[in-house]
């Protein structure tokens, strides 16, 4: 958890150091070349301390596990937010304000592209990149004998639970 909000904290005054950093004035009067600047340690602290305040709702100089949770889930909303509005003006190509029947009809929600790789290392004993009824058979059956720890034949919800598998 707390390397999540570290890196979170890091890649968002990252970013805004970056933001900062180019209006750093140099010693020289060459123009700023395009793509990433350098982060100065002093523009960097100011940020970061920035930051801290932000997520410091009792300004009392200490971060508690509600203040991070509460600061993640605004940030969480507003991401969502700009999501929901950027969606909305995609789908309103007339820009009257609403989605019409014709406007929604033409969101069509891409799948996830398809892997087999997963299926393939886990059930490919042979590893011809097929998986025979054999071979599927047996990576099957060997989870299903990993979980029916009595051996008995017969795997039990007590069972599935203890290997992770919530029964239905």
């Amino acid at each position: 958890m707390q390397f999540r909000i570290l890196s979170h904290f890091l890649v968002g005054v990252t970013l805004i150091c970056g933001a900062a950093t180019a209006q750093t004035p140099k010693k020289t009067a060459t123009p700023q070349p395009a793509g990433p600047q350098p982060i100065y340690r002093a523009n960097f602290i100011g940020t970061m301390d920035v930051q801290f305040r932000k997520v410091d709702a009792d300004k009392n100089g200490q971060l508690t596990r509600a203040e991070i949770e509460q600061f993640e889930k605004q940030r969480a909303v507003a991401l969502a937010e700009g999501r929901n509005r950027a969606l909305f003006a995609q789908l309103d190509t007339d820009k009257n304000g609403q989605v019409s029947a014709v406007e929604f009809a033409k969101l069509i929600a891409t799948p996830p592209p398809a892997d087999a790789t997963p299926m393939l290392q886990q059930d490919d004993a042979n590893k011809d990149q097929q998986i025979s009824l054999i071979e599927y058979r047996t990576a099957t059956l060997a989870n299903f004998d990993r979980i029916d720890t009595n051996k008995d034949g017969t795997v039990t919800p007590e069972e599935m639970k203890a290997g992770g598998i919530t029964p239905r």
